[in-house]
């Protein structure tokens, strides 16, 4: 009996095909550059499939823009910036500085800067740092509240921008006393009493910034505590807040933008 004839297979759906050599490369061989690409895609697939992180990316990121934005809607951008740089430069501080009034506090600045590595370069990006932000705040506030991006139904972000100067003043006012100089010394102590002048919460705010009824070593601890822990934890989660209300509520044309009125929008209204 004659053999039947092998019958060819089925063809590969396309997705599972081998694919073709790269162009320049005969043997179908990848570069080290190309493996390290594609291990680098594999771990980002990896963990996008446990976390779902694009959908949230996109979300982030792919947002409609009125007409008319201009160079004025990167203050909010250039704030965070400021503050980025404010949070890697206190953390380098940090490291080497010494909360003791007893010459402990000046001598750790003296020696930043005049001792260490590009010390007195990164103390010079905080300590300027923190006006440039200052500055920036207020432009960006300024630029919300002529544009009128405070009304309706942006209200609640307003009221976060606002909470967020105050603490933006207040890490300058608790920043100011840690080198503990002179000039430090005794402008905190103005500031500290004219705090106190104010009504029913002055005096407890002042005894509070004291820690106690008198300036002295506390003073120094609870500054430096509330300028690298409680405001800057703070700013933290109300930043975060505020860019969540800006990616879903968007942002407002310029005031001089008129909305444009299409033919058909015109007939539906008729």
């Amino acid at each position: 009996m004659p053999k039947m004839p092998k019958l060819p297979g089925p063809p590969l759906p396309a997705a599972l095909r081998e694919p073709p050599p790269r162009p320049g490369d005969p043997n179908g061989k990848k570069t080290p550059l190309q493996e390290a690409a594609e291990a680098g895609i594999t771990v980002v697939d990896w963990v996008d499939e446990r976390t779902s992180l694009s959908g949230a990316t996109r979300w982030l990121l792919f947002r409609k823009v009125p007409k008319g934005t201009n160079w004025f809607y990167t203050l909010g951008s250039a704030t965070l910036f400021a503050f980025l740089s404010q949070a890697v430069t206190g953390v380098f501080l940090a490291m080497y500085y010494r909360p003791d009034p007893a010459g402990g506090a000046y001598e750790s600045i003296r020696y930043v800067t005049n001792d260490v590595f590009l010390g007195q370069f990164v103390r010079g990006m905080h300590k300027w740092g923190s006006s440039v932000m200052v500055i920036l705040v207020f432009l960006h506030m300024g630029r919300t509240f002529f544009f009128g991006a405070y009304k309706y139904p942006r209200e609640l972000n307003w009221v976060i921008g606002v909470v967020l100067l105050i603490l933006t003043l207040t890490m300058s006012f608790t920043g100011y006393l840690l080198p503990f100089d002179q000039r430090a010394y005794w402008a905190t102590i103005v500031g500290v009493n004219i705090n106190g002048t104010g009504p029913l919460l002055g005096p407890y705010l002042s005894d509070f910034l004291r820690g106690g009824s008198e300036f002295g070593a506390t003073t120094l601890s609870r500054f430096y505590a509330i300028h690298m822990l409680l405001v800057p934890g703070l700013l933290v989660a109300l930043i975060g807040a505020h860019l969540y209300l800006v990616t879903k509520l968007g942002t407002t044309a310029p005031p001089w933008q008129k909305a444009e009125s299409s033919e058909e929008l015109r007939e539906a209204e008729v």
